[in-house]
């Protein structure tokens, strides 16, 4: 089987919702913008996209629209992880039957495991399926941190290619893409640190800020692997401001908030997730505005 190339800027997509429901017309609109302002994947309901609060069978629509609308332009990588082990087969399983291409694997929140409970969840869910699949760590969010050496060992299984690396630490991703190499491919999960850890061999983002500027994200990688780094720097200070924003309160709130200022989304979260202050929405509309991000 040939798997797909997951490299390059790719978008872990919000979920747009419309009066409590999702908004699948909404979602649609958004991969074809993702794929027209040349991104070259998309990760569809990934934490970002509001997994923790859709049930089993929205999560599982969600890929399958992303999949029937992207039609192989580019690849989708579904969101599967999950607390519980069986949880997290069973949506793999599922987002593979629905034609996902890859699988992205969060580890396990709230529980706190072992470096060798996370080595057994990741490799249980790697040989419940034949789907790429790629690791990520974001120990802020999920307080639980997968250790260069537990990484180390599970790049060894055949069809985990990959770490979303989003702990924002310039010497823990020079230490994967040094161990591991090869096939396996280091993703930036920090949108502030991406353009840096392109300079030390990171293979792509799974980016939050391509959802509101999918363009400059594209260009931003475009340019690094063309090793054009003024370019590729000038990019990255100019999305400086924005990077901060939308991390300023709860994400994905503030890109929810940005996307409803370009007219793509409503601003609708589910509970508890709530939407940005008031003060926070106009300095999103400055920036975007200082950015001609707005239509």
């Amino acid at each position: 089987m040939t798997r797909p190339t997951l490299e390059g800027a790719m978008t872990a997509l919000v979920t747009p919702f419309k009066h409590g429901a999702v908004d699948h017309d909404a979602l649609t609109r958004l991969v074809e913008a993702q794929i027209a302002a040349g991104i070259d994947g998309l990760v569809a309901v990934g934490t970002t996209g509001e997994s923790a609060t859709l049930d089993v069978e929205e999560h599982i629509a969600v890929v399958a629209r992303v999949v029937a609308v992207a039609a192989g332009r580019v690849p989708v990588i579904a969101g599967t992880g999950g607390n519980a082990t069986a949880e997290a087969v069973d949506l793999s399983k599922r987002a593979a039957d629905v034609g996902a291409d890859a699988l992205l694997q969060v580890t396990p929140y709230y529980n706190r495991p072992t470096q060798e409970g996370l080595y057994r969840h990741f490799a249980a869910v790697a040989a419940a399926t034949t789907l790429p699949v790629l690791l990520y760590n974001v120990p802020t969010r999920t307080g639980c941190d997968l250790l260069p050496d537990t990484v180390v060992r599970l790049a060894a299984i055949d069809n985990i290619v990959g770490i979303k690396e989003a702990t924002g630490s310039l010497p823990r991703a020079t230490e994967l893409i040094a161990r591991c190499g090869g096939r396996f491919v280091v993703i930036s999960g920090d949108d502030a640190t991406t353009m840096p850890l392109y300079a030390v061999g990171a293979r792509g983002v799974i980016s939050v800020v391509s959802n509101v500027a999918p363009a400059m994200m594209a260009q931003m990688w475009d340019a690094a692997v063309a090793g054009q780094w003024r370019t590729a720097r000038d990019l990255h200070h100019a999305l400086r401001v924005l990077n901060t924003l939308l991390f300023v309160e709860a994400s994905p709130g503030p890109c929810k908030a940005a996307l409803h200022l370009q007219g793509r989304i409503e601003q609708e979260l589910r509970l508890p997730m709530v939407p940005v202050t008031p003060g926070l929405y106009e300095q999103l509309r400055a920036e975007l505005t200082r950015l001609e991000l707005l239509a």
